[in-house]
């Protein structure tokens, strides 16, 4: 049983392929988060990939960018500090009405996204879990040594009741450009990724995953095709617009 409000209708699911540009992509979910907000057009999960970038969350310690050429830095409104986007890791960008669903409950709309990339992630074979006092989805590993290492990151913003930005998935990326950063501002312990685990799932078969526990926890979806106005090329493009911090 569901401990919150999970709306009138179905919520839009869309998936667009290639590399979306970071601007590109705060643009249109500012746009989408307005609609949603005035009741133009209904709530929206938008999977993605980008390039090969940097953000910097409203926390984001300007010495936590150990190799400021190395990618492009983008600052963002979300909160959080450092991370690393870039293919192969499955952005899952989260456009919910979260005064309906959860009224002023913040800490009540982390616990049910934290919930549904765990409930992914077990879906996938993978046991994910919290941890007190840091965000995100940490793998643990008995060792020797033992060790702690994050594998989804979660960034939101919300204004005037609707969030955007959302949650990220490593599925098999390039985890070398984590060197570049501090990651969430945490050093002593590391990220991974479904490849590094030894699970063999396609963005596909994650894609299916994050839908199916999306679901069960917040109610329907229902397809939305990609639209007009959204930059996205292929994979092996690179990056050229830059942002920095």
């Amino acid at each position: 049983m569901k401990d919150f409000d999970t709306g009138p209708g179905p919520v839009s699911w869309r998936t667009d392929h290639g590399l979306t540009a970071y601007p590109s992509a705060v643009a249109a979910m500012e746009r989408r988060a307005a609609d949603i907000r005035n009741g133009e057009k209904p709530e929206l999960v938008w999977l993605i990939e980008h390039p090969p970038l940097y953000t910097a969350g409203t926390g984001a310690r300007a010495c936590d960018l150990k190799e400021p050429g190395r990618l492009p830095v983008f600052p963002t409104g979300r909160g959080g500090q450092f991370t690393y986007h870039g293919p192969g890791q499955r952005i899952a960008y989260v456009m919910l009405d979260v005064q309906r669903r959860f009224g002023s409950d913040v800490r009540a709309f982390v616990g049910a996204l934290e919930r549904w990339l765990i409930a992914a992630l077990a879906d996938l074979g993978v046991h994910g879990e919290t941890r007190s006092g840091r965000v995100g989805i940490w793998v643990a590993d008995r060792g020797p040594p033992p060790s702690e290492n994050k594998i989804a990151a979660l960034g939101i913003r919300i204004r005037r009741g609707v969030s955007f930005h959302g949650v990220s998935l490593n599925v098999a990326p390039d985890l070398s450009h984590y060197g570049g950063i501090v990651p969430c501002g945490i050093a002593e312990h590391g990220v991974t990724s479904l490849a590094d685990l030894g699970c063999s799932a396609s963005m596909k078969d994650v894609d299916i995953s994050l839908r199916r526990s999306f679901e069960a926890l917040f109610g329907p979806t229902i397809d939305e095709a990609p639209q007009a106005g959204v930059a996205a090329r292929p994979p092996t493009q690179p990056e050229t617009s830059r942002l920095e911090k």
